[in-house]
């Protein structure tokens, strides 16, 4: 096995360099280190970002779904949902199939904070990823998504 590796060329630089879980660190740290200063700037801290980008263009969702969705832990995203509450940028209401449940939207407040965050990350995206052309942008999207579904 370790050895189909290295004929490969998978294991030529060592096995981290190689590693499907820290090749997709580095390239998510490449996308976002400079981008975070404008989620900084905007006066968001990195998880209210994901959760204000997430809402922008979904439905009401439980905060179960939507900590699965921030890559976050539940009590951690339900803090977060309080202070942003507090803040007015988004809105909390029972869910009419299971009154167990609250569902989270975002507000017209916090839309209005997260569009130019949104347009912003587009725009970053395109500079970083325009190296690769848009065949390759395309695959590389797939294959992640694709990944993301099998977890």
């Amino acid at each position: 096995m370790l050895g189909a590796a290295r004929r490969c060329g998978l294991m030529t630089q060592g096995f981290v360099s190689g590693y499907l879980g820290y090749l997709l660190g580095q390239a998510n740290h490449a996308l976002y280190k400079d981008f975070d200063a404008d989620v900084r700037a905007a006066g968001l801290q990195s998880l209210e970002w994901r959760i204000l980008a997430t809402l922008s263009d979904s439905p009401a969702m439980p905060i179960s779904q939507l900590a699965h969705e921030v890559l976050a832990k539940q009590p951690t995203v339900t803090k977060a949902v309080q202070r942003m509450l507090a803040q007015g940028w988004l809105g909390l209401q029972a869910d009419t199939s299971d009154q167990r449940r609250t569902l989270a939207s975002i507000t017209a407040t916090g839309q209005a904070v997260v569009a130019p965050l949104l347009a912003k990350a587009q725009a970053h995206e395109a500079q970083v990823l325009k190296a690769l052309g848009s065949t390759d942008v395309a695959a590389l999207k797939a294959l992640l998504a694709k990944l993301a579904r099998m977890t």
